[in-house]
Formats: structure tokens, sequence, C-alpha cells
């Protein structure tokens, strides 16, 4: 005996449901997650620049060429080092390359690749639209598929 025609529908349904369920959560989901964390590094990274040119910046103003400062030599234990002649310094350009360069140098190549991070985590940020609103869609299938109706749209609050 076969199973009436209604119910044989409703489970190819249910099937699709399941399906669509767990394409929002294994690949949607972790797809938001991966760019969302890529684009937290890349925020690291400027503030991390920024701070250096902050230190530069400090360093011209003061005209003294001897620095005093502490080192992280890992897992937060620091030591306290003098520099004698802080005029050059090294600058990691990526890839776990540091280039020697003077104040000025430092500075240009500091505001290029801030430049450079900024339009990067533009695009991750439009990326991370994107997979939202390809989320947004899924679920409004999901809906669709389930006979549900529209829910309000309840992101702003009642004031009266």
């Amino acid at each position: 005996m076969s199973l009436p025609v209604d119910a044989n529908a409703n489970a190819n349904v249910e099937q699709k449901v399941v399906q669509y369920e767990n394409f929002i959560n294994d690949v949607l989901r972790r797809d938001l997650q991966k760019v969302l964390e890529q684009r937290d590094l890349v925020y690291e990274k400027i503030s991390q620049y920024l701070q250096l040119k902050n230190t530069i910046q400090s360093l011209q103003e003061s005209g003294s060429q001897q620095l005093k400062t502490d080192v992280d030599l890992g897992c937060n234990f620091y030591v306290q080092a003098e520099v004698e002649d802080s005029s050059r310094i090294f600058v990691a350009v990526g890839y776990g390359f540091f280039v020697e360069m003077n104040h000025d140098e430092a500075l240009r190549f500091i505001e290029k690749k801030t430049n450079q991070l900024t339009a990067f985590t533009e695009q991750l940020t439009k990326d991370s639209a994107k997979i939202k609103a390809n989320i947004r869609m899924v679920l409004e299938g999901l809906r669709e598929l389930q006979g549900l109706t529209d829910l309000p749209d309840s992101r702003g609050r009642d004031v009266l």
C-alpha cells in the first residue's frame, strides 16, 4: 500500500527543509564566520601599523635618538631594552620579511599599507554582507516551503 499523495509531498518538503537548513549551518554560516575572522585579523594588523606610526611620530617630536622600551619575549614576559640609535627601524612588510627604514620611509610605507589593508577590509565587509543576504534568502525560501506567513519585521521598537 502506498502513501497518499499529500503525505509523500510533505515528506519531500521536509527533506528539502532539512537540506536547506544543513546548507545554511554547514556552508553559509561557516563561510560567514571565516570572513569575519579574517576581517578581524586585518583590523588587528591595521591597529599595529597605526600604533607603530604613533610611536615613530613621538620619536620624531621628541628629537631623541635614544629609546627605552619593554620587549615582549613571549607569553607576556617583558624585558627592558635600550636602543642607542632609533633613527632606523625594522618594519614588517609581510610574509615574515622585515625591511630597515628611516622614519620618513616607514611613515610612507605605513600609510600605503594601511590604505591597502583598509580596502581589503571593505571587500571582506561586502563579502560578509553577501553571505548574510544569501542566508536571508535561503531562510525566506524555507519559510515559503513550509507555508509560513511572513513574520512582522520587529527591528524597531514601539515608542508609544
